[in-house]
């Protein structure tokens, strides 16, 4: 290991804690901060509105197959955050020592060693929900605490202080330091956080759908005569547009072998995302297909705006899913033509707990569409076979990131003092790594201002 890639604790800071430190979530960022504070002595606490992981997956699957969603237990909430439920990739365009770090800790929680030398590093799904796991016993086992079904509902300040934290609306939690790592989809605790004066601010985003081909497509258009080769595994692909308009498209989290999952966390919106398991032997490659939206799109500057903008479209897609969680889909050579689709075939779609066909313009803003439109164009002279009319695109994405900014200090404080903020959520992340080492910084600050 390079000299430049070696991470080195923390030293501990002079002041002491009245009480242990609560982090609230359990995410990436959640996590990571809680197995950084349990490796310093600190056992800390972490709240989490959802399940544990096991109970999480099983409510997940029954909301798939019978679309009975769990509001606080489902792709977006519970143990592990939103990236359990995904392709696991730990690509990252960031540099940083913690980097290092997280792999090793992440290896050592049983994920697979490769991680520590790939190029285009991935754990998968499954194997992902055993790791968390072993992330949570190993905090627990070094006298930290993990509460699920316990969601951070209010708190408690004081002068500019924070000093607990409301659980469920009934208990509090006294704290004289709480780190926030509520996730991209915490409408709630965004709400509650500005309501006790934490400085939020609306931030840009991308909204758009999914985009789903046979493997096979994509193996031959990347791999040519090589494809199907059992060494070079499903291919993937990374693709961006910037027309003249000045709204770029691009594509995001590409799941090779994977599926289109529902990822709703609220009864009557519909979402989409998408997942891969370590083997990424679906025989599906999808993807998300966005365009970016900043704050004068959203028609308001308060500043959750934008999770309102990211409401209105996921309330017109349940709509036209009929109103349940069966998402609007629409074949590619129909979206292009500007005409609805009339059928789908099963085979053609991965996605739980099914499709309407539909047309995709009356649950996305006009200007996405156009741009959805041209991106693909361009998308199909970078990779053939993209725009294949038979392509499904099911919509609709809208949580490609948080929608807000949480306005904090260099050592990740906000504008309470005591009250910490860290991740995706907060607007300082976007994928697990990044996450995951924005939770080991804040964790730091922690630690180099309080001793055990």
């Amino acid at each position: 290991m390079a000299p430049a890639e070696t991470y080195r604790l923390p030293k501990l800071g002079e002041r002491s804690l009245n009480h242990r430190p609560v982090i609230i979530g359990t995410g990436p960022a959640g996590l990571f901060a809680g197995l950084l504070l349990s490796e310093l002595g600190f056992r800390p606490l972490l709240l989490e509105r959802g399940d544990d992981v096991d109970r999480r997956t099983a409510k997940v699957h029954h909301f798939w197959l019978q679309g009975d969603l769990d509001p606080n237990s489902n792709v977006q909430f519970g143990e592990g955050g939103a990236g359990t439920f995904s392709d696991g990739k730990l690509t990252t365009n960031i540099k940083d020592p913690r980097c290092r770090k997280v792999l090793a800790d992440l290896v050592a929680a049983g994920a697979p060693e490769n991680i520590l030398y790939s190029h285009k590093p991935h754990v998968g799904t499954d194997i992902l929900r055993s790791v968390v796991k072993a992330i949570r016993q190993t905090i627990m086992a070094r006298g930290g605490e993990v509460r699920f079904r316990a969601q951070a509902t209010d708190f408690c300040i004081d002068r500019g202080t924070v000093s607990g934290v409301v659980v469920n609306a009934q208990e509090v939690v006294p704290a004289d330091v709480a780190i926030m790592a509520p996730g991209h989809s915490a409408r709630d605790t965004f709400a509650a956080l500005l309501a006790c004066g934490v400085d939020i601010a609306p931030k840009p985003f991308a909204i758009g759908a999914r985009i789903e081909h046979p493997q096979a497509l994509i193996d031959e258009a990347q791999y040519g005569r090589a494809a199907g080769h059992p060494n070079l595994g499903a291919a993937d692909y990374k693709l961006s547009h910037h027309p003249s308009s000045g709204r770029s498209v691009y594509t995001f989290c590409m799941c090779p072998g994977g599926q289109v999952v529902a990822a709703a966390s609220e009864q009557c919106g519909v979402v989409t995302n998408g997942m891969s398991e370590h083997a990424r032997a679906s025989g599906y490659a999808n993807s998300a297909i966005l365009v970016e939206v900043c704050p004068a799109d959203y028609g308001s500057t308060h500043p959750l705006a934008g999770a309102l903008f990211q409401r209105y479209w996921e309330e017109r897609a349940w709509q036209l899913g009929g109103q349940t969680h069966r998402a609007p889909a629409q074949l590619v050579g129909d979206f292009l033509s500007n005409r609805r689709s009339a059928t789908l075939d099963s085979s053609q779609f991965s996605y739980l707990p099914g499709v309407e066909p539909s047309d995709l313009s009356l649950c996305l803003p006009g200007f996405v569409i156009a741009s959805l439109q041209a991106g693909l164009l361009a998308f199909d002279r970078q990779l053939g076979g993209f725009a294949s009319p038979a392509a499904v695109l099911t919509g609709v994405e809208t949580r490609s990131s948080s929608p807000v900014k949480m306005v904090r200090g260099e050592d990740g404080q906000s504008s309470i003092y005591g009250l910490y903020v860290a991740g995706e959520g907060a607007g300082y992340a976007g994928g697990i790594m990044s996450a995951a080492v924005d939770g080991l910084r804040v964790a730091e600050a922690v630690a180099r201002k309080y001793r055990t």
